[in-house]
């Protein structure tokens, strides 16, 4: 028996990967993930075929999590499952399992902010490993291919956004860069790799004017089509010969728009425990940028491990942890949100 303990199982399943995860007080004991491969010959998730992949997924990646950690569903306290936000037809497929598995098993229900899930994965501890986390309030840079968001955490459950996009997210805005120079999907990894061999200064391309904490991204998307469009004409291998280039100088100006919003954000507010999560997190430019500010600003800066940038079932299992403790527990009836008003989604 895992003695008193709270063992959260947690689900994950908002978009096309289906994960499952077991934590004791925080301690990771298994995070089982199945990708879904089928969407790289579409060029995006394909939403039809990422909940039909789910259906497949999760029953053997939920067995597979409980037995990895070796518990038993008579030894789970609770069941976390992400409400949102996320697409309709992958969450329902979470939900359902999770409400299900709740019935059978007579655990009660968890729902959780997929965002929430990204910021709290910093706290999940792993043994054998040096753990850091955060101390309250942070500052959280949330960067996805759907979601970015600066937000103030003020405790595990009390997130409070101070800025936001108010178009496009800036993974939309890497996976439109791919699109555009035929690098495949998912194209933020390419594009990653390519801009270590490319001068970062060779081109600029148009920056949003927001006023205040929020973020605009559709600009510098439509700045680089009009400028492929132009240099394309004059010269028919343009991106070939600049790929690296290209990549390199795209990337930098997101990286500076991205951080400008930050700088102002622990300007305004003077905390200076800095925090990044979700799938761009795991840039490897953003991640070097974000320590060097640091270092020269003074600011303690936490990256998550890679394994923890993409969607996964820890930080949603963490997120349901905090919440059991205050027995913020959710009812059968509970539906699937596929877009989350702001982090405070109970």
């Amino acid at each position: 028996m895992m003695g008193k303990r709270t063992v959260i199982l947690g689900i994950e399943s908002s978009c096309d990967d289906t994960s499952a995860a077991v934590l004791a007080d925080r301690c990771l004991l298994s995070n089982v993930m199945a990708s879904q491969k089928v969407h790289e010959q579409y060029g995006g998730v394909v939403p039809e075929l990422a909940s039909r992949a789910h259906q497949q997924n999760i029953v053997p990646v939920v067995d597979q999590a409980l037995k990895q950690a070796g518990v038993g569903m008579d030894e789970v306290d609770a069941i976390a499952f992400t409400r949102g936000p996320g697409l309709l037809g992958s969450l329902l497929v979470g939900v359902s399992f999770a409400k299900g598995l709740a019935l059978s098993s007579g655990k009660p229900l968890i729902e959780v902010n997929h965002l929430q899930g990204h910021i709290l994965s910093h706290f999940v501890i792993e043994e054998g490993k040096p753990h850091r986390e955060p101390q309250f309030p942070f500052l959280a840079l949330l960067v996805s291919g759907g979601h970015t968001q600066i937000v103030k955490v003020n405790d595990y459950l009390d997130f409070e956004v101070l800025g936001r996009t108010i178009d496009d997210a800036v993974g939309e805005a890497f996976d439109k860069c791919a699109k555009l120079l035929d690098l495949g999907y998912p194209g933020g990894p390419v594009i990653d790799r390519l801009a270590k061999e490319g001068d970062s200064a060779r081109f600029r391309f148009a920056k949003p004017n927001v006023p205040g904490l929020d973020y605009s991204f559709s600009g510098i998307k439509t700045s680089l089509l009009y400028f492929l469009r132009d240099e394309v004409a004059k010269d028919p291998d343009f991106v070939e010969k600049n790929k690296a280039d290209l990549c390199a100088s795209f990337q930098k100006d997101l990286i500076d728009i991205l951080m400008k919003k930050l700088l102002l954000a622990v300007k305004q507010t003077s905390i200076r425990q800095i925090v990044i999560g979700g799938g761009v997190s795991a840039n490897s430019g953003l991640r070097s940028r974000i320590e060097e500010e640091g270092r020269r600003r003074g600011w303690t800066t936490f990256l998550p491990e890679l394994r923890f940038t993409t969607d996964n079932a820890a930080m949603i299992a963490a997120v349901g942890h905090f919440k059991y403790e205050k027995g913020l527990f959710t009812p059968l009836d509970v539906a699937p949100v596929s877009r989350a008003a702001d982090l405070n989604m109970k």
